[in-house]
């Protein structure tokens, strides 16, 4: 979507032209799945999907919010002093949170606004279009009332406003990646210190190839807040004899040591899946970096058998991908990617097989699941900003 075209939605549906463009892009973990609220490390990229607005002031303290997504809803308008989570209010409840959670951080919003959104990424699709939508709140906010903030404090805040203003018990990858992205860079990030480094997403001959099961994965309504505290009583359990805060903080070899003091099989799995899955995400690293693909797409696969099988976030839609994807040649590896049950997967494909690829996955996918996937070969791109101040 182009700039001039959102700004003339904007000045349609608020008549007025002084509305400025901000962007915050969607994201994609290459590897590290449920591992950022155990302390681990996670391999996140931003997208160029991802969520468009347009936003000017008002001298009032009313925000009349307005989604080219849900053109039928019209404006949804509240006051500064009405900052509560309303069902009702549906998509502005991010609105209001970031607002809030801004304004608990010392930066006040005393204010009104207006604000048109538009977003290409597919909602429940778990390429993160809701802390899409934080941090493009924030970043307009930023901009819009000068405020001076650290981007790390703005990933936290949109973190906050999922976690608590929400509800959705999230770690923090997906506003940290939308946050701190580069272009062409993946980042490796310790969510345990929040130390991370870019490292060059440069895959050869391939291509990242997303596939979307188009099965809504709404997280609040998913299993995701029931695994976390599995692991949480998992950690809980190790650390009778362990002096450990995260099971991030465990090698495989200490883990494999101890995991009889969990004495539940379905925590122990639990528990596996996070401390294996920060192997991987170290392994894999390594493997980008040194520019062994191979390597790379066997870690993918291993990560997808272990959310499969241990973690059990996978279902009948995404290991129809993958599972069909590991099939075709010029495939090197695939996995689910995101919270899961439902939402996407990717696969690592040579690119003068993807429309091969594609074409065989969707045919296999339709038969078994009775609906057409989507496809789209991801490009990698910046984080959240400002295009038009």
């Amino acid at each position: 979507m182009d700039s001039q075209t959102l700004k003339e939605k904007f000045t349609e549906v608020f008549q007025r032209e002084d509305g400025k463009v901000f962007f915050a892009p969607g994201r994609i973990n290459l590897i590290g799945e449920h591992t950022d609220y155990n302390g681990g490390r996670v391999f996140p990229c931003a997208i160029t999907n991802g969520t468009y607005a347009v936003a000017a002031l008002r001298e009032d303290t009313t925000v009349r919010c307005y989604s080219m997504n849900f053109d039928e809803v019209g404006v949804i308008s509240f006051e500064l002093s009405e900052l509560v989570n309303r069902k009702e209010d549906s998509w502005t409840n991010f609105v209001k949170g970031v607002i809030k959670y801004l304004g608990e951080a010392g930066y006040t919003v005393d204010k009104g606004f207006d604000i048109l959104i538009y977003g290409n990424i597919p909602n429940g699709s778990g390429l993160s279009s809701s802390s899409s939508l934080e941090l493009l709140v924030g970043v307009t906010l930023e901009h819009l009332f000068n405020f001076d903030i650290d981007r790390v404090e703005l990933v936290k805040i949109g973190q906050r406003v999922e976690n608590h203003f929400i509800g959705v018990n999230s770690g923090i990858m997906d506003q940290f990646a939308i946050g701190m992205a580069a272009k062409e860079q993946a980042i490796y990030l310790d969510t345990n210190t929040l130390e991370y480094e870019l490292v060059p997403a440069e895959f050869g001959d391939n291509v990242v190839l997303i596939m979307n099961t188009k099965k809504r994965r709404e997280l609040v309504e998913s299993n995701y807040n029931e695994r976390r505290s599995q692991c949480e009583e998992a950690l809980r359990r190790l650390q009778s004899e362990l002096d450990i805060k995260a099971l991030g903080e465990l090698s495989v070899e200490t883990f494999e040591a101890n995991r009889h003091l969990i004495g539940d099989d379905v925590l122990e799995r639990r528990a596996k899946h996070a401390v294996y899955e920060n192997e991987r995400t170290k392994l894999a690293k390594e493997a980008l970096t040194s520019g062994d693909l191979e390597r790379f797409g066997q870690l993918l696969n291993e990560s997808h058998i272990s959310l499969r099988d241990d973690y059990e976030v996978t279902g009948l839609e995404l290991d129809t991908l993958v599972h069909t994807a590991w099939e075709q040649p010029g495939v090197l590896g695939a996995r689910m990617t995101g919270a899961g049950m439902g939402g996407c997967a990717i696969a690592l494909v040579n690119k003068d097989k993807v429309d091969a690829v594609q074409t065989e996955v969707q045919a296999v996918y339709e038969q078994t699941v009775g609906y057409p996937a989507e496809f789209y070969v991801a490009q990698v791109g910046d984080g959240a900003r400002a295009l038009e101040v």
